[in-house]
């Protein structure tokens, strides 16, 4: 089993404990969180690493978590991942744990990626076209890329539309080099 569906099951099981008032503080600490693992690798380590006693790994979260005003259930919920050495999946669960937020709030999140900056008119048009399109509401999220060169790259959840020039060019080369 992979860490990402190892990681939606514990977001599941989070999301079924709290109540609804619960939801988007959780999600706010397990975002932190999941960031603070990613930004800091000795954060990472201390989680990771058996060197460490489970007494300590449990201070530094519950620190964490104090500092964060996460919900109670979110704390148990940790030191149940410390018990099953699954805090290092944090990211995963974080993930998770959002895209079940936004589903049952009907929202899908979208990020896009282009070359240079989209101004706020193209901004609100790929919005508007991509909520028609998905017949839902969306959460885009604009980001630069220069390495794209020109077009945009959509990502929708684990898919990816690519319709940048870096897109076809690496597709062109892809045939070139098969055939």
């Amino acid at each position: 089993m992979n860490q990402s569906t190892i990681g939606r099951r514990y977001a599941s099981a989070l999301f079924q404990l709290l109540e609804e008032s619960g939801i988007e503080p959780a999600r706010n600490a397990l975002g932190s969180l999941a960031q603070g693992l990613e930004d800091t690798p000795a954060l990472r380590h201390v989680l990771a690493s058996p060197v460490f006693k489970y007494e300590e790994k449990q201070g530094v979260l519950e620190e964490l978590c104090q500092r964060m005003q996460a919900p109670p259930v979110l704390r148990d919920f940790l030191n149940q991942l410390l018990k099953n050495n699954r805090a290092v999946l944090l990211p995963e669960i974080s993930q998770a744990f959002s895209d079940l937020a936004d589903e049952q709030k009907g929202i899908q999140q979208i990020r896009v990626s282009s070359a240079k900056p989209i101004d706020g008119a193209e901004q609100e048009k790929v919005n508007r076209e991509l909520t028609a399109t998905l017949g839902r509401a969306v959460d885009v999220v604009f980001e630069i890329d220069p390495k794209l060169i020109a077009g945009l790259k959509i990502y929708i959840g684990s898919q990816v539309f690519d319709n940048s020039v870096l897109g076809r060019l690496t597709s062109m080369q892809d045939q070139l080099t098969k055939g």
